[in-house]
């Protein structure tokens, strides 16, 4: 089945002059686990709209055919910007401040088990950290191809619990990482001190540096900007002003991932918000790939590289922007 496969295929990224691909991996432990689900179409991010771990795959899974099309008319009848006010109601805000309290309450103990390398994870679990290593993974061959980080600078825009931000800092980078979430950045700053120490050969990291900061707040210049899946908890309208900022912060090199937005995709969104978990989310916005390189045009930077990445519960588009 085709999203079954997705699993473990090669993930392609198109340039202007060629194609090039790659297989990331997880760690060994992490290597043998298939899941005996049907295959599915990927129903979540990396910053999902709603806990499914108490959603059974296979349950989803048998939505299809004709069901689609009667799901649509149910789904017309549900109100998921209600839960969505009543959730910036509650903190007080808009989508930042849902996304602030989501990450430093009960999302930060979700996602830290989703990011780590625990084994007390679901499958759904699982499988968005595959994902979601895999995105890390690509952008790492994309800037160490070029050749080596030693001394360049990196913002990493939305750093989490540092899946990123470690890996950049033990090529020799020079990392400024923040994230809105106080319990993440923390959290981010532990594990790097943790891995840091144990050396990585001939090259002496630098220890990155941590802030608790929201994507309009950043500031300075940097070799490079990276934003992964960050734009999902942002409407079209803010994100292009986000990229728009990110992009003045990169002298040469823009990455963002975001989840693209299809008919399917956008349809399959709505379907997971009739099914929330026990714990509450942040609300989730899905991107055209086509808005996306709008903005980027806008402000005078092209993509350049272009990946789509799938596993059965995660799905991100990467691309690469430089100036035009």
């Amino acid at each position: 089945m085709a999203y079954l496969a997705a699993l473990s295929s090669h993930v392609p990224f198109h340039t202007n002059s060629r194609f090039s691909t790659f297989s990331p991996s997880l760690p060994n432990k992490h290597k043998t686990t298939l899941f005996k689900t049907a295959a599915i179409p990927p129903l979540s991010t990396a910053a999902s709209v709603t806990d499914l771990s108490a959603v059974d795959g296979t349950t989803i899974a048998l939505l299809g055919g004709g069901s689609v099309a009667a799901l649509a008319a149910v789904l017309s009848l549900t109100d998921p910007e209600r839960r969505r006010r009543l959730q910036a109601e509650e903190v007080g805000g808009g989508d930042k401040e849902v996304v602030g309290n989501y990450f430093n309450n009960s999302g930060f103990q979700r996602w830290k088990k989703i990011y780590g390398d625990t084994d007390d994870v679901n499958k759904v679990q699982l499988d968005i950290r595959l994902g979601h290593t895999k995105t890390v993974e690509n952008v790492m061959k994309m800037l160490t191809d070029e050749g080596s980080l030693q001394g360049v600078t990196v913002c990493d825009a939305g750093c989490g619990t540092g899946c990123l931000a470690i890996p950049l800092a033990k090529e020799g980078a020079i990392v400024s990482a923040s994230d809105i979430s106080a319990a993440m950045v923390a959290e981010a700053e532990k594990q790097t001190r943790e891995q840091l120490a144990v050396g990585n050969g001939d090259i002496s990291p630098v220890m990155p540096k941590f802030e608790v900061k929201d994507l309009e707040s950043l500031d300075g210049k940097y070799d490079t900007v990276v934003c992964l899946d960050v734009l999902i908890h942002y409407p079209q309208s803010k994100a292009d002003g986000m990229i728009a900022h990110l992009a003045s912060l990169a002298e040469n090199r823009l990455i963002l991932s975001f989840a693209p937005k299809t008919f399917y995709y956008d349809l399959l969104k709505r379907i997971g918000e009739l099914f929330p978990g026990p714990s509450k989310a942040t609300r989730a916005y899905l991107h055209a790939e086509a808005d996306v390189e709008r903005a980027l045009n806008k402000v005078g930077w092209k993509i350049r590289k272009r990946g789509l990445i799938t596993t059965q519960f995660y799905f991100a588009r990467l691309v690469e922007a430089v100036p035009a």
